[in-house]
């Protein structure tokens, strides 16, 4: 092989792999439309009811920041203030895309270069901030992951 195809063949192997990754990570867990059947428990007299009436966890999402994102987030949201040139930043975004986000979880990516009025509001100073919010986008506890910047470093920290 010619070895300037090499890190043409290269660049294509890590684009299939990161595709696959994707469709792995985001793919829905079960088919459109159906639900995922509901855990049974035998009564006294044999019939079955439901063990739970709570929904199961959503399954979490990693998105793009809007100025909706936050009221359409489902279960408890995450702000990730990412700079693209940002080592650590790629770090954890690299672990999101890898593991995918923990069930009930929505991360929001907000440009850490590009959205000054978000860092003012939420206080936040270095890339890696991540800051947890309600519904209202009210603060309700931050993280810093620039030392550790490790999904699961986050995860243990805040959730």
């Amino acid at each position: 092989m010619d070895r300037r195809l090499l890190p043409v063949a290269i660049g294509i192997v890590v684009a299939i792999v990161a595709a696959v990754i994707a469709v792995v990570v985001f793919a829905p867990p079960t088919a459109p439309g159906t639900a995922p059947p509901s855990p049974t428990s035998l009564v006294g007299d044999g019939t079955p009811t439901p063990e739970s009436t709570a929904p199961p966890p959503s399954v979490g999402a990693y998105v793009e920041y809007s100025d909706d994102a936050i009221a359409q987030a489902e279960g408890r949201v995450l702000l990730f203030f990412h700079a693209p040139w940002c080592p650590q930043c790629r770090s954890i975004e690299s672990d999101i895309l890898a593991e995918g986000v923990p069930a009930g979880v929505t991360i929001i990516k907000i440009d850490y270069d590009s959205r000054q009025d978000l860092r003012q509001q939420y206080g936040v100073t270095l890339q890696t901030t991540f800051v947890e919010v309600d519904a209202a986008g009210t603060e309700l506890q931050k993280h810093v992951a620039y030392d550790d910047p490790h999904l699961a470093a986050v995860v243990a920290a805040m959730l």
